[in-house]
Protein backbone atom coordinates (compact mmCIF):
# COMPACT_ATOMS: atom_id res chain seq x y z
CA UNK A 1 0.00 0.00 0.00
CA UNK A 2 1.16 3.66 -0.89
CA UNK A 3 1.58 6.27 1.80
CA UNK A 4 -1.53 8.24 2.98
CA UNK A 5 -0.80 11.64 3.02
CA UNK A 6 -2.08 13.33 6.39
CA UNK A 7 -5.35 15.01 4.17
CA UNK A 8 -6.38 11.39 2.60
CA UNK A 9 -5.78 10.14 6.70
CA UNK A 10 -8.75 12.68 7.61
CA UNK A 11 -11.20 10.13 4.88
CA UNK A 12 -9.73 6.85 6.31
CA UNK A 13 -10.65 8.51 9.96
CA UNK A 14 -14.47 8.89 8.66
CA UNK A 15 -14.58 5.52 6.99
CA UNK A 16 -12.86 3.71 10.06
CA UNK A 17 -15.45 5.38 12.58
CA UNK A 18 -18.06 3.80 10.11
CA UNK A 19 -18.13 2.01 7.29
CA UNK A 20 -19.58 1.52 4.08
CA UNK A 21 -20.24 5.67 3.91
CA UNK A 22 -21.75 6.98 0.89
CA UNK A 23 -19.42 9.96 -0.93
CA UNK A 24 -21.87 12.56 0.03
CA UNK A 25 -21.97 11.47 3.48
CA UNK A 26 -17.95 11.49 3.53
CA UNK A 27 -17.64 15.04 1.74
CA UNK A 28 -20.27 16.04 4.72
CA UNK A 29 -18.46 15.14 7.35
CA UNK A 30 -15.11 16.36 6.48
CA UNK A 31 -16.78 19.83 4.78
CA UNK A 32 -17.61 20.80 7.97
CA UNK A 33 -14.52 19.50 9.85
CA UNK A 34 -11.86 21.05 7.67
CA UNK A 35 -13.56 23.20 4.98
CA UNK A 36 -12.20 22.04 2.37
CA UNK A 37 -13.99 22.03 -1.09
CA UNK A 38 -16.60 18.77 -2.02
CA UNK A 39 -14.19 18.47 -5.21
CA UNK A 40 -10.62 18.26 -3.23
CA UNK A 41 -12.72 15.52 -0.97
CA UNK A 42 -13.46 13.71 -3.48
CA UNK A 43 -9.92 13.98 -5.33
CA UNK A 44 -8.94 12.57 -2.17
CA UNK A 45 -11.26 9.83 -2.65
CA UNK A 46 -10.09 8.80 -5.66
CA UNK A 47 -7.03 8.93 -4.82
CA UNK A 48 -7.64 6.15 -2.13
CA UNK A 49 -9.37 4.12 -4.32
CA UNK A 50 -6.19 4.04 -6.57
CA UNK A 51 -4.20 3.13 -3.88
CA UNK A 52 -5.81 0.52 -2.96
CA UNK A 53 -7.06 1.34 0.95
CA UNK A 54 -10.84 2.13 0.42
CA UNK A 55 -13.41 0.33 -1.97
CA UNK A 56 -15.43 2.10 -3.70
CA UNK A 57 -19.29 0.21 -4.85
CA UNK A 58 -21.47 1.54 -7.44
CA UNK A 59 -25.13 1.61 -5.98
CA UNK A 60 -27.53 2.65 -8.09
CA UNK A 61 -26.44 5.89 -9.04
CA UNK A 62 -24.23 6.84 -5.51
CA UNK A 63 -20.92 5.12 -4.35
CA UNK A 64 -20.16 3.81 -1.13
CA UNK A 65 -16.89 3.17 0.11
CA UNK A 66 -15.33 1.29 3.05
CA UNK A 67 -12.18 0.93 4.04
CA UNK A 68 -9.89 -1.77 2.64
CA UNK A 69 -7.15 -1.48 5.32
CA UNK A 70 -7.52 -1.56 8.95
CA UNK A 71 -6.45 1.68 11.20
CA UNK A 72 -4.16 -0.56 12.85
CA UNK A 73 -2.19 -1.81 9.00
CA UNK A 74 -1.70 1.60 8.68
CA UNK A 75 -0.07 2.71 11.28
CA UNK A 76 1.91 0.06 11.51
CA UNK A 77 2.55 0.88 7.59
CA UNK A 78 3.70 4.55 8.77
CA UNK A 79 5.62 4.01 11.63
CA UNK A 80 8.16 1.41 9.79
CA UNK A 81 7.73 4.17 7.13
CA UNK A 82 8.87 6.67 9.81
CA UNK A 83 11.52 4.93 11.35
CA UNK A 84 13.31 4.12 8.29
CA UNK A 85 13.32 7.98 7.09
CA UNK A 86 14.17 9.12 10.88
CA UNK A 87 15.72 6.81 12.27
CA UNK A 88 17.52 3.79 9.53
CA UNK A 89 14.91 1.76 10.52
CA UNK A 90 16.55 1.34 14.40
CA UNK A 91 13.93 0.89 17.07
CA UNK A 92 16.53 2.11 19.58
CA UNK A 93 17.64 4.99 17.90
CA UNK A 94 13.78 6.04 18.05
CA UNK A 95 12.80 5.36 21.67
CA UNK A 96 16.54 6.69 22.84
CA UNK A 97 15.30 10.09 21.05
CA UNK A 98 12.03 9.90 22.56
CA UNK A 99 13.02 9.19 25.94
CA UNK A 100 15.80 12.11 25.64
CA UNK A 101 13.67 15.00 24.65
CA UNK A 102 10.41 14.28 26.77
CA UNK A 103 9.09 14.72 30.08
CA UNK A 104 8.09 11.18 31.11
CA UNK A 105 5.72 10.34 34.23
CA UNK A 106 6.88 7.86 36.68
CA UNK A 107 3.22 6.42 35.03
CA UNK A 108 4.70 6.88 31.59
CA UNK A 109 8.21 4.86 32.75
CA UNK A 110 6.52 2.21 34.47
CA UNK A 111 4.45 1.45 31.65
CA UNK A 112 7.14 1.97 29.03
CA UNK A 113 9.36 -0.57 31.03
CA UNK A 114 6.13 -2.89 31.46
CA UNK A 115 6.25 -3.17 27.86
CA UNK A 116 9.81 -3.59 27.34
CA UNK A 117 9.68 -6.38 30.24
CA UNK A 118 6.40 -7.97 27.92
CA UNK A 119 8.86 -8.30 25.15
CA UNK A 120 11.75 -9.35 26.76
CA UNK A 121 9.95 -13.04 28.17
CA UNK A 122 8.59 -13.43 24.42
Amino acid sequence: MNNISDSEWKIMKVLWKRSPRLGSEIVEELEAATGWNPKTIHTLIRRLVTKGAIIAKKENTYYSYHAAVTEDECVREETKTFLEKCFNGSPNMLLSNFIKDEKLSEKDIEELQALLNSKKSR
